[in-house]
């Protein structure tokens, strides 16, 4: 699948729009459409309902170390300026970038990928050709030996098929592997050594609270939704019966301001996040470390998306943030990455007891495979904590201890991105629908996630067929999003629905008038069968799982 091909579509079928588009956009923000917004509810109520609200803690689910409860939260975007200090983000959330003194564009520096090549590049005004090694760079989702091959035509002045006289070394590296950038030709460079040194990016979006404006007003759009659930996880016990294991759930906006956003919604720079927290004992911590990560794979299996697409890569040591006990990423095999390339859908990761303890105690970092209070140089603690006692007495084992988390975070966005990715279908379709050997478009949706769940056409405008087919539109509506078409011969209709994900068609014709039965058309098979009239919601709820 070519990705602007889906991109076409999202927009041409009212699934994404690019922010502010008629004023020319606003690179990293993107709108969601009618269908859109439809589309990413169905993978948040999804993922609440087989998180949290389906969830019994009377039951011991399989592959689980014991039973546990599961409740949720809706916490503030913007937070106390201390959260941010105390959980690390102000001082350590950021990126390195680069900045190209020719093209005058930003380019996050581990994003930048290359090779060396050497060539003859020819000079202009009758000047001799000089030979020259350079690393010829591109960004790194166009970090093939093709497009590294179109850069390196465009800098040595080469027509495609004097390409063969360019010698190339070693492997495609990115260029924060190099130990100098002065012969290194930045993305949309025609010289080398316009890249600057890498320097620090703070990722919060900074705001302002109150008229004044001060210094004492700064705020933080927050970068993770997760914090508020840290900061209130006393409140949480203390207000409800929960009792640890717990996991505390939460579905909001996010902010970051990457430096280069990217891939359609894959890297933006306002994204919607749903988080658990999930709290346990120390000695218990990396079981359920497992069964998250595993329980959060097969979430994503039995919503459609193909195993042979997705991987858990857990992380290396040296990946590890500086909190992390352990960490394993969900990935899936996006079609903008190169073959081969997987990019991060979700992130399950054993924070141990650092984020309770920061909200305690102040800045932690890790001093070997200890985590102690940062202080600064008068010997205080350089960002405290609120002091107050986040610690949990669980009354069964008699002991008081601070919980270890496990924190199983994804994409709202993303992952409505791989399931767009995972829908877009094109077959041959040799039926009496279709001319012989012609294509089809279809987005093949999982039942649950479909923004359109059904379509009701009358045959023809005429025989009583739209009466009966604008009753049935109605009784549908009252269960689940239904569109009602009467315009255009009925192929067309069905093509329609196909190209936005509608699992079944209803149609309405002669017979239905006769007799009450109705044709029902499935999506993905074609197959049609008739239906009674009275029979027809129960039928469409079994096959859309939703009975």
């Amino acid at each position: 699948m070519q990705m602007d091909e889906l991109v076409a579509l999202c927009k041409r079928r009212g699934f994404l729009f690019q922010s502010s588009e008629i004023y020319g956009g606003l690179n990293g923000f993107w709108d969601y459409g009618p269908l859109g917004v439809l589309l990413k509810r169905n993978v948040k109520d999804a993922w609440w309902h087989d998180m949290v609200t389906s969830h019994n803690e009377m039951v011991r689910d399989a592959g689980a170390p014991g039973t546990y409860d599961m409740t949720g939260l809706d916490c503030t975007i913007i937070m106390h300026p201390q959260v941010w200090k105390c959980s690390g983000h102000y001082d350590l959330f950021h990126d390195y970038m680069v900045d190209c003194r020719e093209s005058k564009k930003r380019y996050r520096y581990d994003h930048v990928k290359g090779r060396w090549v050497t060539g003859k590049k020819h000079g202009t005004d009758g000047e001799p050709a000089v030979e020259m090694k350079v690393f010829i760079t591109t960004m790194e989702t166009e970090g093939t030996q093709e497009a590294l091959q179109a850069e390196a035509a465009h800098f040595f002045g080469l027509r495609k098929k004097d390409l063969e006289s360019l010698v190339w070394e070693g492997p495609v590296m990115a260029i924060s592997e190099l130990d100098s950038l002065e012969n290194v030709v930045g993305p949309d460079a025609k010289h080398p050594g316009t890249l600057t040194e890498p320097r620090e990016f703070n990722l919060m979006f900074k705001t302002t609270i109150g008229a004044l404006g001060g210094e004492d007003d700064v705020a933080f759009l927050r970068p993770e939704t997760a914090q508020g659930i840290f900061v209130n996880f006393k409140n949480v016990c203390d207000s409800t019966r929960v009792k640890v294991p717990v996991g505390i759930a939460q579905i909001g906006k996010s902010f970051r301001n990457e430096i280069t956003p990217r891939n359609f919604t894959f890297r933006s720079r306002e994204f919607e996040q749903m988080e658990i927290e999930f709290f346990c004992h120390p000695s218990e911590s990396a079981d359920w470390y497992r069964y998250w990560r595993d329980r959060r794979f097969n979430w994503y299996t039995s919503l459609g998306l193909a195993s042979d697409k997705l991987r858990l890569r857990e992380h290396e040591k040296a990946e590890l943030a500086h909190y992390s006990v352990g960490t394993a990423d969900i990935e899936y095999a996006f079609p903008f990455l190169p073959e081969g390339d997987y990019g991060e859908l979700e992130g399950v990761a054993h924070r141990g007891d650092f984020d309770l303890r920061s909200h305690m105690e102040g800045k932690l970092v890790r001093e070997g495979d200890q985590l102690v209070l940062e202080k600064g140089p008068d010997g205080q603690p350089k960002h405290r904590g609120s002091g107050k006692d986040l610690t949990y007495f669980d009354d069964q084992r008699k002991e008081r201890f601070v919980p270890h988390v496990i924190e199983p975070s994804s994409g709202a966005d993303r992952a409505t991105l791989a399931f767009l990715c995972e829908a877009y279908t094109i077959d041959q379709v040799p039926t009496a629908e279709k001319k012989e050997d012609a294509s089809r478009t279809y987005m093949k949706f999982h039942p649950r996630l479909a923004p359109i769940k059904a379509a009701v056409f009358p045959l023809v405008k005429k025989d009583g067929m739209p009466e009966m087919a604008t009753e049935i539109y109605s009784e549908l509506k009252k269960s689940f999003a239904v569109q009602y078409d009467e315009k255009g011969a009925v192929g067309r209709r069905y093509r329609r629905q196909d190209e936005i994900g509608t699992p079944f068609c209803i149609t309405v014709d002669g017979q239905s008038v006769e007799d009450g039965t109705v044709t029902l058309r499935d999506r993905d098979t074609l197959e049609q069968v008739r239906v009674k009239r009275d029979e027809l919601l129960t039928e469409l709820k079994q096959r859309l799982h939703l009975s």
